[in-house]
């Protein structure tokens, strides 16, 4: 889905991603602005990806799963959009405390989504959950 609405990863570090989807007839509603799925998935993606590269730093099986999402529309979207999340060293420690505690831990993480001129539309809040795998024997 992420490929058909051509969402594009600009930028990825330890502590932040930035994810662009862009203003296109797939993506378009019949209001003329951004399906608002096609903007959560894009915000998503932007924790989701920062989530993944820090779990395939270490050498555990950890499983993820998005468990409660808040968001807030501010204005149409009727450009490019740009997601940021600069949660990735929270992400890191709450994956840390993961697999330290062998428990289950929960993490919100907050991305943004910016239009061309740089106003923001929308703003997303993701309650992530991680947990070791077992080990099957």
């Amino acid at each position: 889905m992420a490929l058909l609405a051509g969402l594009k990863v600009k930028k990825l570090s330890n502590s932040t991603a930035e994810v662009t989807v862009p203003f296109k007839f797939l993506n378009k509603n019949p209001f003329n602005s951004i399906y608002f799925a096609v903007l959560t998935m894009a915000a998503e993606f932007s924790t989701g990806i920062l989530s993944l590269m820090h779990i395939n730093k270490k050498d555990k099986k950890i499983s993820m799963l998005v468990v409660k999402i808040d968001c807030n529309f501010y204005k149409k979207a009727i450009s490019k959009v740009r997601f940021v999340c600069s949660n990735g060293d929270e992400i890191s420690q709450t994956i840390e405390k993961c697999i330290k505690s062998k428990n289950g831990e929960i993490i919100k993480v907050n991305s943004k989504g910016f239009d061309s001129n740089d106003v923001c539309v929308a703003e997303f809040n993701f309650t992530w959950s991680f947990k070791l795998k077992k080990v099957k024997i």
